[in-house]
């Protein structure tokens, strides 16, 4: 066990507890009783024995399941309660603009997560830390591998599937963190720099946790403005992000998607006035993807590697499920899931992709609030053959919708669930296209994440759920 870094030797002797249950608040349990372990000959006030954990009834169970003595279980994390610890460690999904984390800190509570945790832990690490609205995902198991093809030791973490807590004790040449618009403040609040941060684009997303688009652009970007990365890499044609500018004190700024850096011409992948390889053969679907690749090779450069070299190991990259997935064809009908889009931006991009073809798409689920008026001028400049609406948004999407189905004559169905939908697209092809499951917004509510909605959708277009799930590369190789 390393030794313990101040920011992390600070939790002793204060009151400490846990907040959320899932995977995130297990890993922060197993790390505390880690660090008390390794402090056992420290006085008793260290890492003392007591812990709280607030959750649900659900998770309750759970937790009293592991019959540890000294954790105590509660399920009402009430303002009150909160502000009688120094820390609460909370699990990313739980906004720190709720009244009652607002009420707490007032009174002086400190809120972080699990990822300030391990980042002050490990000042060590040379991280790559990625985010962005879209694409995010793809983009980090992309810049792990093309590292791993450099022969070069590598993590891949974070968002993507894993707690950074989970491999507090790990070692690797690299990391590559995904981090979620949840998490970006913590690695300010670290007080650790990162090596490189890479952010691909910025679009309206997860409202409402953030309160509003003005704080989520503001917590998104949190991780070159107040993080300050030694390289800061960021997406040239993307205006929040040009808008940018010089601004980031600390901090060097490389630029992708531009004319001077890597860039693509049509689908040809440039670095700067060199062409370096045609892309329309690697497993990237949708030129969004192949535009993400030129922020990889720019992240690469950053850690002062030859990119130009690694750049042709994208071929054997593997594709990360749920995100432009193609499952197979089953009576002459292509499917594919795109379980990982919530936004109506994400949703145009895969239309895209299959621009030309006959496309049945699904859109709907939680509804957030996003304006899907840009997503109704895409699908009237370029229609589909059918658009079926769904879940807690779909009635209001239909109605957007009414008025450019008439006008360019696209089938317009609303379904009350992903079965009907399922069934409704593929009677509007009747034999020939693609059904393309892009919602656009969340699965809450009728699933517990994207992942089950895409496994239930292999289902109903009679594919095996369970060959689909694995995302490769997760954790270090």
């Amino acid at each position: 066990m390393r030794a313990l870094p101040p920011e992390i030797a600070a939790l002793a002797g204060q009151r400490v507890a846990l907040w959320g249950w899932g995977r995130e608040g297990r890993a922060a349990y197993a790390a505390l009783r880690r660090l008390r372990a390794s402090d056992a000959g420290a006085p008793e006030d260290r890492f003392p024995a007591r812990l709280t954990l607030f959750c649900t009834g659900a998770e309750a169970q759970d937790a009293q399941a592991l019959a540890d003595p000294g954790l105590v279980v509660e399920t009402e994390a009430t303002a009150e309660r909160l502000s009688a610890f120094d820390v609460v460690i909370k699990s990313p999904g739980i906004s720190p603009y709720r009244p009652e984390v607002v009420a707490a800190a007032g009174q002086g509570t400190r809120f972080i997560g699990g990822t300030a945790l391990w980042f002050a832990a490990r000042p060590d690490a040379r991280t790559v830390c990625v985010t962005g609205t879209k694409g995010k995902s793809t983009t980090s198991a992309l810049l792990a591998h093309l590292l791993r093809a450099g022969g070069h030791r590598t993590a891949l973490t974070g968002n993507i599937g894993q707690p950074l807590l989970e491999l507090l004790d790990g070692e690797a040449a690299y990391w590559v963190v995904e981090l979620s618009s949840y998490q970006t403040r913590d690695v300010a609040a670290s007080g650790t720099r990162p090596e490189v941060a890479l952010v691909t684009n910025i679009f309206p997303e997860h409202l409402d946790w953030h309160g509003g688009q003005a704080r989520y652009v503001e917590d998104k970007l949190s991780l070159v403005t107040e993080g300050r990365p030694r390289v800061a890499v960021l997406n040239a044609a993307d205006p929040a992000l040009a808008a940018l500018g010089c601004g980031l004190a600390g901090s060097q700024v490389h630029w992708f998607g531009g004319a001077a850096g890597w860039h693509l011409r049509g689908d040809a992948l440039w670095r700067g006035d060199r062409h370096v390889l045609d892309t329309r053969a690697l497993p990237l679907p949708g030129r969004h993807n192949r535009g993400n690749l030129c922020g990889v090779l720019a992240a690469i450069e950053a850690l002062g590697l030859d990119a130009e070299a690694l750049a042709p190991h994208a071929a054997s990259f593997r594709p990360l499920p749920h995100r432009l997935q193609r499952l197979g064809t089953r009576d002459g009908i292509d499917f594919i899931n795109d379980s990982i889009s919530t936004t109506p931006h994400a949703s145009l991009a895969a239309l895209d992709v299959f621009a030309g073809r006959p496309v049945a798409i699904l859109v709907g689920g939680h509804d957030r609030g996003l304006d899907w008026a840009a997503f109704a001028a895409g699908v009237r400049a370029q229609p589909p053959a059918a658009v079926v609406t769904m879940g807690q948004n779909g009635p209001r999407i239909h109605a957007l919708l009414e008025e450019a189905a008439k006008a360019v004559g696209f089938i317009l169905h609303g379904a009350d669930d992903l079965a009907a939908a399922v069934a409704m697209a593929k009677a509007a092809l009747d034999g020939e296209g693609v059904v393309l499951l892009s919602p656009g917004a969340p699965s809450f509510g009728a699933y517990r994440d994207y992942a089950e909605r895409g496994r239930h959708f292999a289902a109903l277009a009679g594919f095996d759920p369970a060959q689909i799930t694995a995302i490769p590369g997760i954790g270090i190789a």
